[in-house]
């Protein structure tokens, strides 16, 4: 098992750490690529950190009616296949879509454009964040938050002061797994964003079309993902070595 699982990944490295390694990456259409790609997701990431984070507090300190069947709902994207998470957004956003043929009267569009790169990442990769910050909230000790209280903070205080640096090694962590999942975003983007060159032409979405025409962007691409997702394995671990 551990030669099929490393013989692939050996193999992406010795193919694409060649001589040509750094003249293609270099290259137009790779450093376009990879623009894009660094920017819907750091975008991506800053948006599902502002969005996520009052819902994950929100799940994490708080009971009522159908919570559970939120909480199921929240998590439906990360076992939704992604092809069919793009579908669903093509119909609520696409411009015959939900709100779509609202936003085309007032002069926007979503489908096709760099937004909806940014749409897709979002969709599949917000709930990998909200678990992770979900278990950082619950893990907080309420006897510290409570002895603050008593001490005289108030509840804005006990949050800034207790509750978020506490529970900030879950969430970066999180945030960490998030803007991973959204940099290897494929169905869903191609499906709702298409893939346009300097515009919503991903990593994922260049080795794909590196695929029918010249494989060196495609292996080297392949050889950057490889090293991307070591470091962020390595990032996640050491962070979660930090947390025990």
């Amino acid at each position: 098992m551990t030669a099929f699982l490393l013989l692939p990944t050996l193999t992406l490295l010795a193919r694409g750490l060649n001589a040509s390694f750094l003249p293609t990456l270099l290259s137009p259409a790779v450093t376009d690529t990879l623009r894009v790609s660094l920017w819907t997701t750091g975008l991506s990431v800053l948006l599902t950190a502002a969005l996520v984070t009052p819902v994950a507090f929100l799940l994490a300190r708080f009971d009522f009616r159908g919570k559970a069947v939120l909480e199921t709902l929240l998590d439906l994207p990360v076992v939704l296949p992604p092809v069919v998470a793009g579908l669903g957004l093509l119909l609520v956003f696409g411009r015959t879509g939900l709100l779509g043929a609202p936003l085309e009267l007032a002069g926007v569009s979503v489908a096709f454009t760099p937004a909806a790169v940014v749409m897709a990442q979002l969709f599949t990769s917000a709930p990998f964040y909200l678990r992770a910050a979900r278990a950082g909230f619950s893990a907080v000790d309420r006897d510290v938050e409570q002895a603050a209280q008593i001490d005289g903070a108030g509840r804005a205080q006990v949050f800034r002061f207790i509750t978020w640096p506490l529970a900030f090694p879950f969430l970066l962590e999180g945030l960490v797994l998030a803007w991973a999942r959204a940099l290897g975003e494929f169905g869903a983007t191609i499906l709702f964003a298409g893939s346009l060159q300097g515009r919503t032409r991903t990593v994922t979405l260049s080795v794909y079309a590196a695929l029918e025409s010249d494989l060196g962007p495609a292996l080297v691409l392949s050889a950057v993902m490889v090293c991307v997702a070591f470091t962020v394995l390595l990032v996640v671990r050491s962070l979660a070595a930090r947390r025990g």
